[in-house]
């Protein structure tokens, strides 16, 4: 027996609930793998288009307005896990409402936050956010204004991938992202090679291809796939909906925001602190380690609603072979980190060329960070799927009140390294925790705070 009907026949093996996450395993990691190709490519392609200094701001500007999506108060994940529990139930009635009710809701938040946010833009002083020269003002202000508008409209049309994250489908939202990723490159490509350098154009291209890209997507399955059953519709929209998805997502959103707070904030820190050149450098590393956390993140991703689903049905069997599983798979991650580790200046070299220069140090100490940011992960996914939060919120509710001034000091005192303090920290005490509550969930001791 040859070795493919060897894997095909051990999978047959596995549950219903195990072969769709294996599948869409396999899936994404197709997509994930065009796609890091694609984020390694867009890198140099964008720093040449415009210049290090400029890409520094871009990267800053880009991270303040992701703010926006935090605004969506954790409807999107509230109905994530209410759609696969009412699946799981066989509520197909319910899921539509909630389905509906949700588009609905964030239409009207995302129609409050454009029209505050621009006119907020016409006040705010972009160059005195950043420290930067003034002669950014305009450029600066127009650039904010495209991707507000492309971003709020993403939030509405990004829902139609937590449908499918919520259907366990993960898989093909990989592929949808692929597509504008790589739409993305290709317009780049082309503005690198008939346009100058300019701010606004990227702005407009980077950030409206990958909104266009999900809205046609989405429109399209509700209208020709099997999903024109759950398309959003006025009669399906129940307003007394609204509280029992806030009633998990708004705890989603505390924990965004807070998350908002500690980690969005690093590139104005070290813009501010040691300036834009220093947000590429930061940047650069991260993206190059983070291809070993979007590896993990692709393995993670089908089990959110797997768990949702397995801990409905009460099949805590699956559970604890699930969680054991996920672990040894960290623990090969540690090896692969690693051997990055070794490689990395090489890697530099060959990707950017002598345009950044990134320190040892500074890759060492995102090493840590995205192993740490790994672990983390696995018990918070699995934790997410069940929806008792209460820790996590508690977490990251602390350490937002402290990481602006930890962060601080921690970069004027040891440099560009000093800024994964408070984050490493973050995840470190999310794993500690995070173990400890799904083993008594598994285990059926999880009593007070361990079941909230």
């Amino acid at each position: 027996m040859s070795l493919f009907s060897k894997a095909k026949e051990r999978y047959k093996q596995f549950g219903e609930r195990s072969r769709k996450s294996i599948f869409n395993i396999v899936l994404s990691f197709g997509a994930k793998g065009l796609s890091i190709l694609i984020q390694l490519l867009i890198v140099p392609l964008t720093i040449n288009y415009i210049n290090p200094t400029q890409y520094g701001i871009w990267l800053t500007l880009s991270s303040i307005i992701a703010w926006i999506g935090f605004f969506d108060l954790g409807f999107g994940n509230g109905m994530r896990n209410k759609f696969a529990e009412s699946k799981a139930k066989g509520n197909i009635e319910l899921a539509r409402q909630y389905v509906s009710t949700t588009y609905f809701a964030i239409g009207a938040i995302v129609l409050f936050l454009l029209v505050f946010v621009q006119l907020l833009n016409t006040f705010l002083s972009w160059p005195s956010i950043l420290k930067v020269d003034t002669s950014f003002t305009r450029e600066l202000r127009d650039v904010f204004a495209i991707v507000t508008l492309f971003f709020c409209f993403n939030m509405v049309f990004k829902l139609f991938k937590s449908l499918l994250i919520a259907d366990q489908k993960p898989g093909i939202v990989s592929w949808i992202d692929v597509g504008g990723q790589l739409i993305s490159l290709l317009v780049i490509y082309l503005l690198t090679q008939f346009s100058d350098g300019s701010l606004l154009k990227l702005a407009l291209f980077y950030s409206g291809i990958p909104t266009i890209t999900i809205m046609i997507v989405s429109m399209y399955a509700f209208k020709f796939s099997s999903y024109k059953q759950f398309a959003p519709r006025f009669r399906y929209v129940h307003k007394e909906l609204i509280k029992d998805i806030l009633g998990l997502g708004i705890q989603f959103f505390i924990i965004y925001l807070c998350m908002l707070l500690i980690f969005q904030i690093i590139n104005i820190v070290i813009s501010r602190e040691l300036g834009p050149e220093y947000v590429t450098q930061y940047n650069i590393a991260y993206k190059y380690f983070n291809i070993a956390f979007s590896v993990m993140t692709i393995i993670l991703s089908p089990f959110w609603s797997a768990f949702t689903e397995a801990y409905h049905k009460l099949d805590y069997e699956w559970m604890k072979k699930t969680k054991g599983v996920l672990e040894k798979v960290w623990l090969l991650e540690i090896v692969a980190v690693g051997l990055m580790m070794i490689i990395s200046p090489w890697f530099y070299k060959v990707w950017i060329g002598d345009s950044v220069k990134v320190g040892t140090l500074l890759s060492l100490g995102m090493a840590i960070y995205i192993l740490v940011q790994s672990i983390g992960a696995v018990y918070m996914q699995l934790i997410n799927g069940i929806g008792t939060i209460r820790i996590q919120l508690i977490v990251y509710v602390i350490f937002a009140l402290v990481a602006l001034p930890l962060m601080q000091y921690s970069c004027r005192a040891f440099g560009l390294v000093g800024v994964l303090v408070a984050p490493s920290l973050v995840y470190f005490v999310q794993a500690l925790l995070g173990k400890i509550q799904i083993e008594k969930i598994m285990n059926k001791t999880n009593t007070g705070v361990w079941n909230k």
